[in-house]
C-alpha cells in the first residue's frame, strides 16, 4: 500500500518553500528580484504540483502498483482443477471388440499443497506492494531536490541581472564624470573610452544573466513537460540563510531518509522469499478422484489416487540457501548505504558552513567597506585626486565582492537542498536571519 498521507507530508515537506505562506522569505529558495514583464508569477510549490501531477517517473509507480497488485491475485490463486476422462479396453480384438468391454472413468484432479505455499506467496507479493510506496517516495523526493535546484538557477539568474544593473549605474556615472573632465580638459580622450568599454561589458553581462535567466526556466519546465514557459519566479532571497542544526544532530535524522527506509521493506521481501523457499521443502500431495463404468456388466465403481513426490527437500536446499544468503547480505548493504548518506551529509553540512560563513563576513565587513571606498574614489576623482583606474578598480571590487556574496549564497542553498533531502527536513530562516538584508545584490 501506499505511505499514509502523513509520513507522504513529511517527505514532501522537506523541500517545500512555499514563498506566500510565510512572512519572511524561504531559506532554501532564491528570490527572482523581478518578473519578467507579461509573465505569470510562479512558484516552488506550483512546480511540485506540476511534477507531482505530470512527471513520467511518477506516474509509472501507477501501473507498476496495478502490475503488483494482479501478482497478488495470482499469487493467492489455489492449484487448477483438473477434469479428465479416460476410455479403456475399446475398439481392440475379439472380446474387446467395439466398445463391448468398455472401461470409462470420469475424473477430478488436483494438488494439495502443503508446507504454507499459499500464505508464503501471498506474503512475498504484498511485501513488494508495500516495498513500492517507499521506492516512490525516494523517486519524489529527488526529483524535488531537482526541481529546487532549477528554480535556484532561475533565481540565481536574476540576482546576476541585478548585480548587473548596479554595475551598469556605477559605470554610467564613471563615463559621466569621465566626460565632464574631458570638457574640462584635465584628462584624455582614452579615458572615456576606456570607461565606455567598462559599461559596454556591464551590459552585456545584463544580457548573459537574462539568457541564462530565459534558459534556466526552460530547464525548470521541462520537469513537467511544458517547452514555452509562461512563468516568472517567485519572490525570495538567495543570500537568507537560516541555523541549522549542528551534524550530530542532522546524522540521526538520516534513519528517517527514504534510502534507509527502503531496507526496511527488502528485508521483508528476502524474509517471504526465504519462507517460500523453504515451503518448498514439503512436497504437494497430488490426489486424483473418479467413477468408473465397466461396459461389459453395466457396473459402476469409485477410483482415486495419491502421489506424493520424492526428494523434494534436497531439490530445494539451494533456492534456501540463496534466500538466506540474500537476507544476511541485506544488512551490509545497509551499513554501506549508510556509511554513503553519512559521507555526502557530512560533505554537505560542511559546505554549508563554510560559504554561509563567507556570506556573513562579506555581507558585514568587506562589502560595507568596498561601497565606502568606491563611494570616497568617486569624489576623488571627480576632485581630480585620482585616476580613472584607481576609480574603475574600485568599481570592479565592489562588484566582484557582490558576485562573490551571490555565488557563496547559492553554494551554501545547493548544499542546504542536499541536506533536506537526506534528512527530510526543511529549514526555513526566521526574519532575523537573514545574512545581507542591509546590502545591495
Amino acid at each position: 500500500m501506499w505511505l499514509r498521507p502523513a509520513a507522504s507530508a513529511v517527505l514532501a515537506a522537506a523541500l517545500c518553500f512555499p514563498a506566500q505562506a510565510q512572512s519572511s522569505p524561504p531559506a532554501s529558495v532564491a528570490a527572482p528580484a523581478a518578473a519578467p514583464a507579461g509573465a505569470a508569477a510562479f512558484t516552488l510549490d506550483d512546480a511540485l504540483a506540476r511534477i507531482d501531477a505530470t512527471h513520467p517517473d511518477l506516474r509509472l509507480f501507477g501501473g507498476r502498483r496495478d502490475a503488483l497488485a494482479a501478482e497478488l491475485d495470482r499469487a493467492g490463486q489455489r492449484p487448477a482443477l483438473t477434469a479428465g476422462a479416460t476410455l479403456e479396453n475399446a475398439f481392440g480384438s475379439g472380446e474387446l471388440s467395439g466398445l463391448r468391454g468398455a472401461e470409462l472413468s470420469l475424473t477430478l484432479a488436483s494438488v494439495f499443497e502443503r508446507g504454507g505455499k499459499l500464505d508464503a506467496r501471498r506474503t512475498l507479493a504484498q511485501s513488494r506492494i508495500d516495498a513500492l510506496a517507499v521506492e516512490r517516495e525516494s523517486r519524489r523526493l529527488d526529483l524535488l531536490a531537482e526541481a529546487a535546484r532549477r528554480y535556484l538557477n532561475i533565481v540565481a539568474a536574476q540576482r546576476q541581472h541585478a548585480i548587473a544593473e548596479l554595475d551598469i549605474g556605477q559605470r554610467q556615472r564613471t563615463v559621466a564624470a569621465a566626460r565632464q573632465r574631458l570638457q574640462a580638459g584635465a584628462s584624455p580622450e582614452s579615458v572615456v573610452l576606456t570607461a565606455q568599454a567598462a559599461l559596454a561589458r556591464a551590459e552585456l553581462e545584463r544580457e548573459r544573466a537574462s539568457q541564462r535567466r530565459l534558459a534556466a526556466r526552460r530547464h525548470l519546465a521541462a520537469l513537467w513537460g511544458e517547452r514555452d514557459p509562461g512563468f516568472a519566479a517567485a519572490a525570495g532571497d538567495p543570500l537568507t540563510l537560516p541555523a541549522i542544526q549542528d551534524f550530530d544532530a542532522l546524522a540521526e535524522l538520516l534513519q528517517r531518509s527514504p534510502e534507509i527506509a527502503r531496507f526496511a521493506d527488502e528485508g521483508r521481501i528476502r524474509e517471504a522469499r526465504l519462507q517460500l523457499a523453504r515451503t518448498q521443502a514439503t512436497p504437494d500431495l497430488e490426489w486424483q478422484f473418479g467413477l468408473r463404468r465397466l461396459q461389459e456388466t453395466g457396473d459402476q465403481a469409485l477410483l482415486g489416487s495419491v502421489a506424493l513426490p520424492l526428494g523434494a527437500s534436497r531439490r530445494a536446499a539451494p533456492d534456501i540457501r540463496a534466500a538466506e544468503a540474500e537476507l544476511a547480505m541485506l544488512g551490509i548493504e545497509r551499513e554501506a548505504q549508510g556509511m554513503s548518506l553519512y559521507s555526502t551529509l557530512a560533505d554537505a553540512h560542511g559546505r554549508y558552513q563554510v560559504a554561509a560563513l563567507e556570506v556573513r563576513r562579506l555581507n558585514d565587513d568587506v562589502l560595507p567597506k568596498l561601497a565606502r571606498a568606491e563611494a570616497a574614489a568617486e569624489r576623488a576623482y571627480r576632485a581630480g585626486a585620482i585616476s580613472y583606474l584607481e576609480w574603475a578598480q574600485l568599481q570592479s571590487e565592489r562588484t566582484n565582492g557582490r558576485k562573490q556574496q551571490l555565488e557563496a549564497a547559492l553554494e551554501a542553498q545547493r548544499a542546504l537542498i542536499e541536506i533536506q533531502r537526506l534528512t527530510g527536513e526543511a529549514f526555513v530562516a526566521a526574519p532575523a536571519a537573514s545574512t545581507a538584508q542591509g546590502t545591495a545584490p
